[in-house]
């Protein structure tokens, strides 16, 4: 329909600035970190090899794997490994634990991925100047720092307002690169011969085992692939692959073929990066400038996603609370994690004077984000079986192609480990261990509050024979138990002797949809004279606000007086059991340090300070 036209046009320059700034970017310092790979040698033949190589990787990994598959396994719209591992609901038995800990530690990856982009963007951006004057070369470095320093700390006030110039700033940045390249290509057409795949094969084929370098110097260009998954529930689908088609695929493939037709023009290797070294000597400034900005944007999309990510998994239970803050009334992925915040800075920092260059901290790129494509593609062939339900005949070739480029890139990045690739992997595997952690410590804390309870019958018993006085007043007692009489009300009654006259137990369930529609999400049962149990029920990407939950429950027959409710939570200490242990000691230990310095209850779910009191116990796990 016409009138969806602008609405379209719209979304799709949204997702240039959001989606694609780290697949946008990557020709700055792709093509020479392949030619390094290469040892600074590229004849004609191996040039148009490598060009078809990155070619071919663009149109099967991205326009075909991502555009047309993985985005269409979408959870009810929102895209991610990790709404792709809940979109599988996998169940119990060793297959399902196998899909669910590929999908948790490719998230994990996608942190190590967050931390590395935007050095190596921001540097590679500024070494642009290099190509004019080496006078500038020991500023490189500190402008740098300076720069990614100004961007963490500009977080915590939101990207709402400057957001909307990075659509705007992106075209301008594809359009520049894609001019550069096409001027490039009309001086030597000859390179649009590596559309033909059999450039690509013959330089595997030619160079044997020693080609596996070079494919970890083209896997750079594919970096961000998964940015256009994750971001599906901010951008949309069609949106999305409409940009890539129609902007940012052509701005790529002319930029890179430009940059091997400079450097196939002589017959030799020119020093410096191939992507300044055909930006005519007027522009090099501006064009350095432009792409500082374009890899800013580039760092920011993968600063939110990281957000994002930390918000998905806090609400599916795989992460302690964290401090969430929402950055924007009118967009809900706009939000501040500060403790992801300064941690990425510290970490991003760090990596940036420890390598001080683009060129080499290419050695520590690529290994996470090759792993989680090749989890994402595993993921991808469980849903084509469960979700889409295709058979096997169908699902095993198209899979199998994705898997095999997976699985080259994959081996070829493994060796960056010793170059830095260890570095992200390292992260990764941290927290998968955090979150698997938290997920068993957490499942050991339900099981032991599960015996503290009382039976439903023997409460509402007591409460009828007048052996629990009634006060005035409504209290909300917050449960982690769906139960009607949870260990926290029974504690209360047993240490005050007494009950208010209203009372609610509130259990919030956060499910492995994005979002829950409003007549779905409250269960109100009566459980006895002026006692409610209410289930309040949340998508893994909204914002719960549980005040605004109990004024909907009135209307389910909950009558309770909400302005003057004295909300009660369990501030709990879990502590070593001399019996029955239910957690290994270093998980027992790792789950109590951040069991005590998660975000507390009124911070997370939006109460009135001034009304809420925490009951503190001991659980012995």
């Amino acid at each position: 329909m016409p009138a969806q036209r602008p609405e379209a046009r719209t979304a799709a320059l949204a997702a240039l600035g959001i989606v694609y700034g780290d697949l946008g970017t990557s020709p700055l310092y792709t093509l020479q970190t392949v030619v390094e790979d290469a040892g600074g040698k590229v004849d004609a033949a191996a040039a148009l090899g490598i060009l078809s190589l990155i070619f071919w990787a663009l149109i099967i990994t991205i326009s075909v794997k991502y555009c047309l598959f993985v985005m269409r396994a979408d959870n009810h719209g929102e895209g991610g490994i990790l709404a792709l591992m809940s979109l599988l609901r996998p169940g119990a038995g060793r297959a399902a634990a196998i899909l669910v800990a590929m999908g948790l530690f490719g998230a994990a990856l996608i942190y190590g991925d967050g931390i590395i982009t935007p050095a190596i963007s921001v540097l590679s951006a500024l070494e642009g100047v290099n190509v004019a004057t080496d006078a500038l070369k020991p500023y490189v470095m500190p402008c740098a720092v300076v720069i990614l320093l100004a961007l963490f700390a500009a977080q915590s006030i939101g990207t709402a307002r400057i957001g909307r110039i990075f659509g705007p700033v992106m075209i301008a940045w594809f359009v520049v690169i894609g001019v550069i390249g096409l001027i490039a290509i009309l001086r030597h057409p000859a390179v649009l011969a590596a559309v033909n795949p059999v450039h690509a094969l013959g330089f595997l084929a030619q160079h044997g085992w020693g080609s596996f370098a070079v494919l970890g110097g083209v896997f750079l260009a594919l970096t961000g692939g998964e940015a256009m998954y994750a971001d599906m529930g901010h951008i949309g689908r069609n949106p999305i692959r409409l940009a890539w088609y129609c902007v940012v695929l052509p701005a790529l493939l002319l930029s890179y073929a430009g940059q091997i037709a400079m450097l196939t023009a002589d017959g030799s290797v020119p020093q410096g990066n191939p992507f300044f070294l055909i930006v005519p000597g007027w522009a090099l400034y501006p064009v350095v400038a432009l792409a500082t900005v374009a890899t800013i944007i580039a760092s920011q999309a993968i600063i939110t996603g990281a957000f994002s990510l930390t918000r998905q998994a806090v609400q599916l239970g795989w992460l302690p609370g964290l401090d969430i803050r929402q950055t924007s009334d009118r967009e809900y992925g706009q939000i501040y994690v500060p403790f992801v915040n300064w941690t990425m800075m510290v970490l991003t920092l760090a990596l940036t004077v420890g390598f001080a260059s683009s060129a080499r901290l290419a050695g520590a790129y690529g290994t996470a984000v090759s792993t989680t494509m090749l989890l994402t593609t595993v993921l991808l062939y469980a849903a084509m079986r469960e979700v889409w339900g295709w058979s096997a005949l169908v699902a095993i070739p198209v899979a199998g192609l994705f898997l095999v480029v997976d699985l080259a890139f994959f081996a070829a990045n493994l060796l960056k480990i010793r170059d830095g690739g260890w570095i992200p992997l390292l992260l990764g595997l941290v927290l998968f261990l955090v979150m698997t952690t938290w997920r068993r410590g957490t499942d050991a804390l339900q099981r032991r509050l599960s015996a503290l309870t009382e039976k439903r019958s023997s409460f509402v018993a007591r409460l009828k024979e007048g052996r629990i006085p009634r006060v005035p007043g409504t209290a909300v007692f917050l449960s982690r138990n769906p139960l009607p009489v949870p260990p926290l009300l029974v504690r209360h009654v047993n240490d005050l002797g007494a009950l208010a006259e209203s009372v609610v137990t509130l259990t919030v369930r956060f499910e492995r949809v994005p979002r829950i529609a409003d007549a779905e999400r409250l269960k109100v049962e009566a459980v006895g004279e002026g006692i409610w149990n209410v289930t309040v029920r949340f998508g893994f990407v909204e914002i719960p606000n549980l005040p605004r939950a109990l004024e909907a429950a009135r209307g389910h027959g909950c009558e309770i007086d909400i302005e003057h409710a004295i909300y009660f939570g369990g501030h709990d200490e879990v502590v070593r059991s001399p019996r029955d242990r239910l957690l290994p000691g270093w998980r027992r230990v790792m789950f109590a340090f951040m069991y005590r310095n998660a975000v507390h209850t009124v911070d997370r779910f939006d109460l009135p300070r001034d009304r809420f009191l925490e009951l503190g116990r001991q659980l012995e796990l």
